[in-house]
């Protein structure tokens, strides 16, 4: 089965890498995932400012690129898992180096982070 994609033909890797996980939500997400599994209602509260929409169509995404993989256990209330697929954990290293840059661009122009659970 081929997997569907809504990617255009990609001009370089960068292009293709931010097709992945550009946008607001998507990098954080899986940031967010390094440390295990989480549930919706986990993510929704500490992926801070995503609405329910967007966080869902990230998952989506996400899901679809095959960066993280979603668990649904049949029960009531549905319990629904998500976490990092091994291509997903491959993002990591760079996503750490991302953050590190960031926080010396904000020291050094003196800008201060919201305080934010364990990022």
């Amino acid at each position: 089965m081929e997997k569907k994609t809504k990617h255009t033909l990609p001009q370089c890797g960068i292009d293709y890498a931010f097709q992945r996980i550009g946008g607001k939500y998507k990098g954080r997400i899986v940031w967010r995932l390094r440390t295990g599994t989480f549930r919706y209602g986990e993510l929704r509260r500490t992926v801070t400012g995503v609405t329910a929409k967007m966080l869902t169509q990230a998952l989506r995404e996400l899901e679809d690129d095959g960066l993280i993989e979603r668990k649904v256990y049949l029960e009531v209330p549905p319990k629904v898992e998500y976490s990092l697929t091994d291509t997903g954990k491959e993002l990591l290293p760079f996503l750490s180096l991302l953050r590190d840059w960031a926080k010396e661009q904000m020291r050094a122009n003196n800008i201060q982070a919201m305080p934010t659970p364990t990022y």
